[in-house]
């Protein structure tokens, strides 16, 4: 799942039997108009099931490999290949993906869908590979490592071949490769894939400011010239802990600031430690593995220092629970959420362990339990000791597990979607098929949004500043009052700004550090914090929008009559030092569109802000109609509120539930339950979510019943519900 421009997120899945049908076929592909909240399928014949993907510098998508052609129940094919592999199904009409590279062109500008499709299996990789991993390059190219031939639960027969460690008989492809293919280039052999071998599918990879490239796997860690094919060893992971797939740790880059001379610190979180033999195989792994706590440790690492320091692990506070397939959103405002996974386990699923017979596991064919509900808020710049906190936040009902993912909407948002630890469509499973998608409202939903003006379309690497402003209605106070300087968040560019005698703020802001090393060229989301409530992100590039080197100019210091290619504003006798800065992150089951965020700190709160409210969860669906909320953001809210489940198909549900502005959850009467004393979560403020008996009223057909936030503490014991006419608020 990817942005794909403000308005436009795409979808890929693995193949199965998906109710929804498409040209004959089930669908595997769709997008989702932000605006309109509805999804429409997209046609993908290729088995994309574990591929990787990245953007190209110009903002058009790629995925690579995937899996062999399947049919029902996950099985081969019944065409098969030269040597073996499924090649296309008859019944589902799937192909080959092993090779396959797909490529789209998001629609943008009101473009019909029928205009931005999918071009699939035009081209194909040097190698099969499922479970790569992928890492744009300065120059744009995508660097593409690893990976399993024809799929399985880890990368290595049992006991390992050690005389062919490599390949484990040719199930493994230990080689590198690059796209666009280099003329002439042959695929390599990457000795620290071989070592690694089993537990090295999508490997960590972060290009560094040195242009070399941090690889994790396994619990080994080195840096590597990819031109070279030179490896330089760092230390192994504390705990001999595994963040890879399938323990499938939560990992970010932290900030990168002037004050760190934009030096990379990687943050890895959870995952899973079992015994080597415990790992299994490429059928299963060789232990119940739903009964194995996952991790709950931290550890940092700076691959390279720029103080002499010796590169080593770091401890880091633990998280609050332990958590395997979680996965970190960088927030714009500076923080990381991660959402999703599992307290036991791992991803993948099986029909069988080593130890379990097929028809005595335990959750269909999970290797994971104890799906964790509740996310939590990593703040990086937080004293040791202190750095998570899930208070207040809301928890989902949907457990999120193998092949779960969530991405950062332009909105400042957070799209959460998908789970199926099974190997077909399962409506039935323990942990069934799941097609319903939920936006997380982090808390800073609860203020009006900045209206930020003069955003550039790109950004280059060094050269002229550029200016962005905003009025008087973004902020409270004296204009002097603005911060003069700013909690380091992201990568920090330097800036100054003028303030107006009508209160216009106008921010004078240097380009990119000269450096493609540190935001590779691409798409990039741009936001504007304002006291801690970011803007709606704007889609803009970075670097020519080509591949191939990347133009540097010197790094020019922004002055208060600066004025670049953001435009000009007013300008003021009032001048500021102000901290200005941006931030790159990669996530999603593909890839994250990198974002660059700006943010301006302001010393003053607004006026009568209310309460920090939890972050809220509203549901969609996400097929056809992903349509469960309108364009209305919740403010104040704690309340999850759960999709209404209809007859009909989940990719065709209701879209009048909605969160509304005034702290309200809209319910519609089918959902209410016939008799009193059930129990809703209803959120009460900063003391945190309470759950009160109530006694649900009855309302004319086609009518609404609201319920009413009301914010006390402490909170009140008896809540009592009426109809639109405002009567019964909560008391």
């Amino acid at each position: 799942m990817f942005l794909g421009s403000e308005d436009k997120v795409y979808i890929l899945d693995k193949v199965e039997n998906n109710p929804q049908q498409l040209n004959g076929r089930s669908a595997w592909a769709a997008e989702w108009d932000i605006q309109s909240n509805t999804a429409t399928p997209m046609p993908v014949i290729t088995n994309a099931f574990c591929a990787s993907g990245m953007h190209f510098p110009n903002g058009s998508w790629v995925t690579f490999g995937g899996n062999g052609a399947i049919g029902p129940g996950g099985n081969i094919s019944d065409v098969v290949g030269p040597t073996g592999t499924g090649w296309y199904s008859s019944v589902y009409k799937d192909y080959d993906g092993g090779d396959a590279i797909r490529i789209l062109d998001p629609c943008k500008g009101g473009q019909d869908i029928s205009q931005c499709q999918w071009s699939d299996n035009v081209t194909q990789l040097m190698k099969r590979r499922w479970y790569s991993s992928a890492e744009p390059l300065a120059d744009g190219t995508i660097l593409l490592l690893g990976g399993f031939v024809n799929g399985g639960y880890i990368n290595r027969n049992w006991p390992v071949m050690s005389s062919d460690r490599g390949t484990q008989g040719g199930a493994a492809e230990p080689t590198y490769e690059f796209y666009p293919p280099y003329a002439g280039y042959t695929p390599q052999i990457s000795q620290f894939t071989v070592n690694t071998t089993g537990l090295n599918s999508y490997t960590h990879m972060f290009l560094m400011p040195s242009g070399l490239v941090l690889l994790q796997a396994n619990y080994s860690t080195t840096l590597w010239n990819y031109t070279s094919n030179q490896e330089y060893p760092l230390p192994d992971m504390p705990g001999q802990i595994v963040r890879v797939y399938p323990a499938s740790g939560a990992v970010a880059m932290l900030p990168l600031t002037p004050a760190n001379k934009w030096t990379p610190t990687i943050l890895f979180c959870g995952g899973t430690f079992m015994r080597d033999d415990q790992w299994g195989n490429y059928s299963y792994p060789n232990a119940a593995t739903w009964n194995i706590s996952a991790s709950n440790d931290c550890h940092r690492l700076t691959p390279e220092p720029t103080d002499g320091s010796p590169v080593q692990y770091v401890q880091d506070d633990n998280m609050i629970q332990p958590r395997t397939m979680g996965q970190f959103i960088a927030l714009p405002d500076g923080t990381y959420l991660v959402i999703n996974g599992a307290v036991n386990g791992t991803a993948g699923y099986a029909d069988q362990t080593g130890t379990t017979p097929h028809n005595q596991m335990p959750f269909t064919m999970s290797l994971a339990s104890g799906p964790v509900l509740q996310p939590a808020i990593y703040d990086p710049n937080a004293p040791a000791g202190s750095r998570w906190s899930n208070a207040g936040l809301g928890s989902s009902k949907i457990p999120r597990l193998y092949h779960s993912t969530a991405i950062l909407l332009p909105d400042a948002s957070v799209l959460i979607a998908g789970s199926n630890p099974n190997v077909d469509y399962n409506p039935n499973a323990y942990f069934p098929t799941t097609y319903d998608a939920e936006i997380f409202y982090p808390r800073y939903f609860n203020r009006s949004k900045p209206t930020i003006h003069g955003v550039p379309t790109s950004l280059g690497y060094g050269g002229d500043p550029f200016d962005l402003w905003f009025d008087a209605s973004s902020y409270t106070g004296n204009a002097n009052d603005i911060a003069d300087n700013t909690t380091v968040r992201f990568m920090q560019l330097n800036s100054t700004y003028t303030v107006s005698d009508n209160g216009t703020v106008t921010l004078h802001v240097a380009q990119l550090p000269p450096s493609p090393n540190l935001i590779t060229p691409g798409p990039v989301l741009l936001f504007v914090v304002v006291n801690g409530t970011p803007s709606n992100g704007t889609m803009i590039t970075v670097g020519t929008g080509n591949f191939g080197v990347q133009p540097t100019k010197p790094a020019k210091s922004p002055t208060t009559t600066s004025g670049g290619s953001g435009g000009s504003s007013p300008s003021s006798q009032h001048k500021l030092s102000l901290g200005v800065v941006a931030a790159a992150a990669a996530g999603g089951t593909i890839v994250l569109a990198v974002l660059v965020a700006l943010f301006l700190m302001c010393r003053k709160r607004k006026k009568e802000p209310g309460p920090e409210y939890s972050g809220s969860y509203g549901a969609l669906s996400a097929g056809t109609q992903m349509a469960a909320l309108k364009s209305e953001q919740p403010r104040g809210s704690g309340a999850f509120i759960p999709l209404q489940q209809y007859n009909n198909s989940a990719w065709n549900v209701d879209d009048n539930h909605s969160i509304h502005s005034e702290s309200r959850m809209d319910l519609h009467e089918p959902q209410l339950p016939a008799a009193g004393g059930e129990k809703y979560p209803i959120h009460m403020g900063a003391a945190g979510d309470y759950e009160a008996p109530i006694t649900p009223l009855k309302s004319p057909s086609g009518g609404r019943i609201d319920y009413d936030d009301y914010y006390d503490d402490p909170p009140p014991t008896a809540l009592r519900f009426g109809h639109e006419d405002g009567t019964g608020r909560a008391s």
